[in-house]
């Protein structure tokens, strides 16, 4: 059973003004539970400047078993850090942050933030997103008509992926832009409304992150037409597309290098880390000589890509493509190099551009690890990112088989694939520690720019999560994925049950035509019904998340807002859970709306709710009230 706290987040619940202006006022409140206290006082610690500000917060009464404070802060700084002191009447004092409550003070890394740079559009918090890898999607018949380039290692469509280098990126299926259009009906069955495609630019390799130019969409994917077709039909299904653009490092056949490589003087030359006097060699992503690395102290670098009426950035955002927005790969190195640290610089570059040209576009960064100290809400309103979510379902929901595979050199690998981290395989995790990951790995991240961040199952650097997925955890995790506050992700695939042991093998093929087969037919009604219950309550998009039970296999939480409540189980194996009296106002009106789970309310007040496992199940229940508001 989890104890009854002191709770607050980001959510409209709890913070009047999720996107205030600098020096404007905003209410935050507190929550805390009847008979919690008695409290000689409640405050707020904010630090701006450096420099510590505290604010007394009123009672403004109690609904439901919570007594309700609030107090005011003022917004100093674009990202404006705030905690909550309570004050006990014995002299006991707690201090409540983004990580729980402690009796001991706390970092300011891990504070509550509100952040005053522009929002990002509000339909970014409503999506559910669908990534689309062009190579591996769908072949329209034109693409029959068009030569393999010299790169390439043809593919038949139902060929197995080979992982080996060259094969590794130099297979290639031909999928193109106009199948994915012809494809379109499909995602609007799915219910998805964000459609996120990798890089579309020419290139040497068969995931084209190599670009070799920005300016123009690859002929073998139908070119700048079909591009244009694909968006026109996306946009009028009431999907959004949004592109895959490496601000880090271009190709090494790209036009700027071309210019720029054993040609000392060339403009272009400042646009790379030419390491000798010859610009023969240079630095590169990893080593990978064909990645070279952009140097972005170069103003003229700046121009063209992100400042020019013309830039690459620009250039996609405006009509006649009119992209929603962009997802930046490779965002975490940017600008960084040794000692050279521009990243700041360049994201805040992108984010003002972007929004000069549309306001309701969006920008994404790859950021795979540790994420939080660049979204901060100075660039990124989300993050492409694996710690907070995926990591940590993968670790709790897997059940690590130790089947021998091919990796990307040809050797044969008894582990299991975990994100490229050599620790063994895939770590065995309890609910508890699902929890404690998430909690970490949000913690210092502003509410508003988690709402945005990224939250997959798997992608096209990763393997599918279905693959090492413990019996009948696919539905929990996909759930999950629903029903936690960030940005659901399908990556194209998923729905039909596809497995990959890693990022390699899980660029398979879609296999159009088996929709109908037991299998798959079940998968699909199961992303469709997980979609449709993202998208039918408000609440998962932006309400308030409290947890509520933790034991070693179950999680409880709600996503609470003023207009309904949805309550939430997760279960790798069989629950009975508890959930303390005064949790779950309302818990007698509950209705259920997904899963098979039974809810009983004690006479007590306590909740037990009940499931054979694995299981996922949701509940509606009433609205919160706030006094007063």
């Amino acid at each position: 059973m989890t104890s009854l706290l002191p709770h607050h987040d980001g959510s409209p619940l709890h913070v009047s003004n999720a996107a205030p202006a600098l020096g404007e006022v905003v209410r935050v409140r507190l929550r805390v539970p009847a008979g919690y206290g008695p409290l000689a006082a409640v405050r707020t610690r904010s630090n701006p400047d450096h420099e510590p500000e505290w604010t007394d917060a009123v009672l403004l009464g109690a609904s439901d078993g919570w007594e309700w404070w609030e107090a005011p802060v003022t917004v100093r700084n674009p990202r404006h850090g705030y905690r909550w002191v309570l004050l006990h009447g014995d002299g006991r004092v707690e201090w409540l942050n983004q990580t729980g409550l402690h009796g001991i003070e706390t970092l300011d890394a891990e504070d509550f933030a509100l952040v005053a740079t522009p929002a990002p559009p509000e339909w970014l918090h409503h999506a559910v997103m669908y990534q689309v890898f062009p190579d591996r999607f769908a072949r329209s018949a034109a693409a029959d008509d068009r030569p393999a380039p010299d790169w390439a290692m043809p593919a038949a469509w139902d060929e197995p992926v080979n992982p080996v280098v060259p094969a590794r990126s130099q297979q290639f299926y031909g999928g193109d832009l106009d199948g994915i259009t012809e494809r379109l009906d499909h995602l609007v069955a799915l219910g998805v409304d964000l459609l996120y495609l990798t890089p579309i630019f020419p290139a040497a390799s068969n995931h084209r992150y190599d670009a070799s130019s920005f300016d123009r969409v690859d002929e073998l994917l139908g070119g700048d037409e079909a591009y244009l077709r694909l968006i026109e039909a996306a946009h009028a299904r009431g999907i959004r597309v949004i592109g895959d653009l490496t601000s880090n490092h271009s190709g090494d056949r790209h036009e700027w290098f071309r210019a720029a490589f054993g040609h000392p003087g060339a403009p272009e030359q400042e646009f790379y880390y030419f390491t000798n006097d010859d610009n023969t060699a240079y630095e590169s992503w990893l080593g990978h000589a064909t990645l070279p690395k952009f140097d972005w102290s170069s103003q003229e670098l700046r121009r063209r890509f992100v400042e020019a009426p013309d830039s690459v950035v620009a250039r996609w955002l405006q009509p006649p493509y009119a992209i929603d927005g962009w997802r930046i790969d490779v965002a975490n190195m940017t600008g960084r190099l040794g000692a050279v640290d521009l990243n700041a610089e360049v994201r805040d570059l992108l984010r003002r551009r972007v929004f000069e040209i549309n306001p309701d576009a969006i920008l994404l960064g790859e950021s795979t690890n540790d994420a939080a100290s660049d979204l901060q809400g100075d660039g990124w309103h989300g993050a492409m990112t694996y710690p907070s979510f995926t990591r940590p379902v993968w670790g709790w929901l897997s059940e690590p088989t130790h089947d021998p595979y091919v990796a990307w050199d040809g050797s044969t690998q008894t582990e299991p694939w975990f994100f490229t981290q050599p620790i063994g395989g895939i770590p065995r995790y309890t609910a508890r520690q699902f929890v404690d990951a998430v909690v970490r790995f949000t913690a210092g991240i502003p509410w508003r720019v988690r709402l945005g961040n990224m939250q997959p199952l798997d992608t096209h650097d990763t393997g599918r999560f279905a693959t090492n997925a413990a019996p009948g955890t696919v539905p929990v995790a996909a759930g999950l994925m629903m029903t936690l506050p960030g940005l659901p992700v399908v990556f194209a695939g998923d729905e039909f049950g596809l497995v990959g042991v890693d990022g390699e093998a899980s660029r398979t093929p879609i296999p159009w035509g088996t929709e109908s087969s037991p299998e798959v037919a079940d998968r699909l009604a199961l992303y469709r019904d997980l979609v449709a219950l993202r998208r039918g309550h408000e609440t998962l998009s932006t309400g308030g998340l409290r947890w509520v039970h933790v034991d070693d296999d179950t999680v409880v939480f709600v996503r609470e807002s003023a207009d309904e409540t949805l309550l939430v189980l997760a279960s790798k194996g069989d629950a009975d859970a508890v959930v303390p009296a005064g949790a779950l106002p309302g818990a007698a009106a509950a209705e259920a709306v997904y899963g098979d789970a039974t809810l009983a309310v004690g006479d007590d007040g306590s909740v037990l709710l009940s499931a054979d496992g694995p299981a996922f199940a949701v509940w509606a229940l009433p609205g919160v009230a706030v006094p007063g508001a």
